[in-house]
């Protein structure tokens, strides 16, 4: 019976790698996956996710106007799973498409992203995850500044944390840091 699956985790906590990894498995078994990603991300150019260990993979960009399960119906309707990574820029209609997915298609989908932004508000595609996921799992990893588990990202801009701004912001270990609830207040300055 296919689910909803929500991983999320911290910058750094190996989202995109765990994509390419759960997609080479399913691949190596001659099952066909598609991966898909929000096209809000624009690091890499649309249709593409890359990890920061360098691995990347072509990807479907989903854009605001996008209809997801249309678009899955259109690719591959028996595709053996649905991949989707920076999951937090969907819009509700999105995780409603992808649950659609899973009810109708009977395909898995499972979901990578962050919980909550800089500011620790949750984005929109994480609320609609959280609440529609069958299964929801936290990736973990360590706070940039000490040992304990990082559970939020704080922004850095010019060596100095930023708690104000634009909720999205894209960037890498240049710009965010993912941190404990302590390191999160009090950060050192870079």
């Amino acid at each position: 019976m296919a689910q909803l699956f929500y991983r999320y985790g911290a910058m750094n906590s190996g989202k995109t790698i765990e994509i390419i990894k759960v997609s080479h498995n399913y691949e190596e078994q001659n099952k066909s996956v598609i991966i898909m990603t929000s096209a809000v991300d624009t690091r890499e150019e649309h249709g593409m996710i890359e990890s920061r260990v360098g691995l990347n993979r072509k990807a479907v960009p989903i854009f605001d106007d996008t209809n997801v399960f249309n678009k899955v119906q259109e690719v591959n309707p028996n595709a053996s799973c649905i991949l989707i990574d920076e999951a937090q820029f969907l819009k509700k209609e999105h995780v409603l498409q992808l649950s659609q997915i899973v009810d109708e298609l009977n395909i898995p989908v499972m979901a990578f992203g962050l919980k909550n932004d800089f500011q620790n508000h949750l984005f929109e595609g994480s609320e609609a995850l959280l609440l529609y996921a069958d299964k929801i799992e936290e990736m973990k990893t360590i706070c940039w500044f000490c040992e304990k588990k990082a559970i939020m990202n704080v922004r850095f801009s010019n060596g100095k944390p930023v708690y104000e701004g634009e909720q999205i912001q894209m960037g890498g270990n240049e710009s965010y840091y993912p941190v404990c609830r302590r390191h999160y207040n009090n950060p050192p300055i870079k």
